[in-house]
């Protein structure tokens, strides 16, 4: 009696012996299940990145139109991510633009007259200080800094430097289709200059800068749909035009054919 009831102790201990076995290939079962239902289960990150990929975007872009600009502050400046500094920039020029055009108002006279209001300013402001406080007030000097002038005048250098390299290569003959497009668009700018002049053009694009991208950037996935059907069109004619018109363009003499 005594050794069955210590094997029933063993294999029964306080009744749960039974339950705990059940516990654990419940357990088991669970476990297995879970596992088998996430390796059947779909990638939902690894097809939409897949999906992205094959997405067409505007001139061929593979980043976001931040990093595009730069990723630093006149990326900021003209997506609006900074919307004072962006408004105010675009405030300036409108007002620039009202004062030298519907105004009529001339750069010499501008400044001249801003000149003579600061000293007009600065002078009264002056003596009334010296009258009440007894003692001349301390007008603070104005100095430029060398480094950002020195950036600009660099950057511009660069910038020129890249635009000659393009003007030699398109005028080396070797891409007729870059050299027509140059062609093309220096003639549509020369069209638009004669119609406004240089102060009225650099208005316009300096607004169009600080309003097409952040509009672009705000209904991109509209956008970029309409472009990629533009620029399939384009392509098809491009490729009559070529066929008709550019292949039939003498090219140079061939290299492999011998004098005689």
């Amino acid at each position: 009696m005594a050794e069955e009831a210590e094997n029933n102790t063993l294999t029964n201990p306080d009744g749960g012996g039974e339950s705990l076995t059940e516990e654990i290939s419940e357990n088991l079962h669970s476990h297995h299940h879970s596992s088998s239902s996430d390796s059947n289960s779909p990638k939902p990150a690894a097809s939409s990145s897949v999906k992205d990929d094959r997405v067409f975007r505007l001139f061929g872009r593979q980043k976001p139109l931040h990093s595009v600009f730069g990723a630093g502050k006149p990326a900021d400046v003209l997506l609006w991510r900074n919307k004072k500094i962006s408004a105010g920039l675009l405030g300036g020029a409108t007002a620039i633009w009202v004062l030298f055009e519907l105004l009529e108002y001339h750069f010499l006279t501008l400044v001249c007259h801003i000149s003579i209001l600061l000293l007009a300013i600065l002078f009264l402001w002056s003596n009334v200080h010296t009258f009440i406080h007894k003692a001349p007030p301390r007008i603070p000097q104005v100095h430029l800094p060398e480094e950002p002038f020195l950036q600009v005048v660099s950057a511009l250098r660069i910038e020129i430097n890249r635009g000659f390299t393009i003007l030699r290569e398109i005028a080396s003959g070797r891409d007729l289709k870059k050299f027509l497009l140059v062609i093309a668009g220096l003639w549509i700018l020369s069209v638009t200059g004669s119609w406004a002049n240089f102060l009225t053009l650099f208005c316009i694009t300096f607004v169009l800068l600080h309003t097409v991208p952040v509009l672009y950037e705000k209904y991109e996935d509209k956008i970029d749909p309409f472009a990629e059907k533009a620029t399939i069109e384009i392509k098809k004619q491009y490729a009559v035009f070529d066929t008709k018109v550019l292949s039939k363009i003498p090219r140079g003499p061939l290299k492999g054919k011998k004098l005689d």
